[in-house]
């Protein structure tokens, strides 16, 4: 059995390589097609204390965020003026091992489709790794093929690698502001609007 599941995958393997062209531009697409974007960290920080602060969205994401953050079945509505909102729900919560948030409504004012981030979730998974904890924060379905994956690749990357990071070991993080914040230095770098 085990030999016939090997051979059916490493057919299907090869199906998929004869299928690409020649072509630089799509085997790039084609290598990069369904990749969602995930990003890690180690925190010198327990497990526990590592969870809890980042079901903390306010603490590292936004002051703007209204509702509950850390109940599961619970929503939430993030906003950062116009030009980003979205409404999240706690949909799977494992102590000390895994957050996951679906987004249920989504708008940008930068792309086509307003609602790219729709359906797509919000995974942070945590492993011990001696004394400290290992987050592997993966965005489920935002891929290369986005309108937004450049500036929500940059905007991600900001907010795990530096607010969630620092909110973790330290306490303080650098969420958006009522007024601005963090965003403020992204809608500048990307030209976005800023109403």
């Amino acid at each position: 059995m085990k030999i016939l599941v090997t051979v059916t995958l490493l057919l299907a393997l090869v199906s998929c390589n004869e299928r690409k062209t020649s072509s630089n531009q799509n085997v790039k697409i084609s290598t990069m097609k369904g990749k969602n974007f995930t990003t890690t960290i180690t925190v010198d920080k327990d497990v526990t204390s590592t969870f809890n602060s980042i079901k903390n969205f306010k603490g590292w994401w936004s002051e703007d965020i209204e509702g509950s953050t850390d109940q599961l079945n619970d929503t939430f509505f993030y906003h950062y003026k116009d030009v980003h909102l979205c409404k999240l729900k706690l949909i799977q919560l494992v102590a000390d091992k895994k957050l996951v948030y679906q987004v249920i409504a989504n708008e940008f004012n930068f792309t086509k489709d307003k609602t790219e981030w729709v359906n797509t979730k919000l995974v942070f998974d945590l492993t011990t790794e001696g004394s400290k904890t290992k987050v592997v924060f993966t965005h489920e379905g935002l891929v290369p093929e986005y309108e937004c994956y450049t500036v929500c690749n940059d905007a991600w990357t900001s907010y795990i690698q530096g607010s969630l990071k620092n909110f973790i070991e330290t306490g303080k993080g650098k969420p958006n502001g009522k007024e601005g914040g963090l965003n403020t230095e992204l809608v500048a770098k990307w030209g976005l609007p800023d109403k």
